[in-house]
């Protein structure tokens, strides 16, 4: 589906947000202690100095006392719109090492961020009210930040409607072969009380077998978020027209560019492809 494409050009120039060494040094600099503290204060700092509650119910699939320890002592370190003053300047630094003129990639972007919807999209809207920054690189990685957060949190949302929790949900790409335990539990947080937990309640539901692979009902389950997620991204396709492959066209060489650098790794926790 195109809104899957466009997913899949569009998040590695988010990503780069997440692995960068500009953006550690932004936070610490900052004042922000650890990876970890970086990373939930960045990506949660639009929706002002959240706490741990409100904070791990939008983030969706990260153990709760994960997010307490960084949320909300983040916030004595470094006040919100510093963190995303800071944020923006690191990525226009790490992708000027690989991009050159984005003047129409930008123009196409924002053009589909126009089209989005932000009805209980919590995330996606706090991004999009972010005063759209002088610098074409940290423009361009605000439009993919919002157009990756509008997808994620329609995600989070055909995944409740499916009646999943965060980390079920992170079960069933498991299940399906997308990513590994290892790869992900460290990331997440959860210990191993819960994640056994979380199993056991899927296989009771016949989502996962007794090895932990999706039954024939998992994969139907997975195929009916994934097709919600879809739908629930399809806007800014449908408002783009034909002028969506334009896009693809322009998005895909930089971030293939952004991987290839070795910016981005492949594979990563977060199942950011190469396009």
């Amino acid at each position: 589906m195109t809104a899957r494409r466009l997913w899949a050009a569009v998040e590695p120039l988010h990503a780069v947000v997440y692995f960068a060494p500009e953006t550690a040094e932004a936070a610490k600099a900052a004042g922000l202690r650890g990876y970890w503290m970086g990373y939930f204060a960045g990506r949660l700092a639009p929706l002002g100095p959240i706490g741990p509650g409100p904070a791990t119910a939008v983030l969706f699939g990260f153990a709760p006392a994960m997010v307490a320890r960084a949320l909300p002592d983040a916030w004595s370190f470094a006040s919100p719109p510093e963190v995303v003053r800071t944020r923006l300047e690191a990525v226009s630094s790490a992708l000027s090492r690989v991009a050159g003129d984005v003047s129409e990639l930008n123009a196409l972007l924002w053009r589909a961020v126009a089209a989005c919807e932000f009805g209980g999209r919590p995330l996606a809207a706090a991004w999009a009210a972010v005063a759209e920054p002088a610098d074409p690189l940290a423009r361009l990685w605000l439009a993919a930040t919002i157009l990756r957060e509008h997808r994620g949190d329609g995600h989070v949302l055909a995944a409740v409607h499916a009646g999943l929790a965060g980390l079920e949900t992170t079960l069933t790409h498991i299940g399906d072969g997308v990513i590994g335990r290892p790869d992900i539990q460290p990331h997440r947080g959860w210990s191993d009380t819960e994640w056994e937990a979380a199993v056991d309640r899927l296989r009771t539901r016949g989502i996962l077998d007794a090895g932990g692979a999706l039954t024939d009902a998992g994969r139907e389950l997975r195929r009916r978020v994934e097709a919600d997620t879809d739908r629930l991204a399809a806007a800014p396709v449908v408002a783009l027209g034909a002028e969506v492959e334009r896009l693809l066209e322009l998005a895909v060489p930089l971030s293939r560019a952004v991987i290839d650098s070795g910016v981005v790794p492949v594979p990563n926790p977060m199942g950011v492809p190469r396009p």
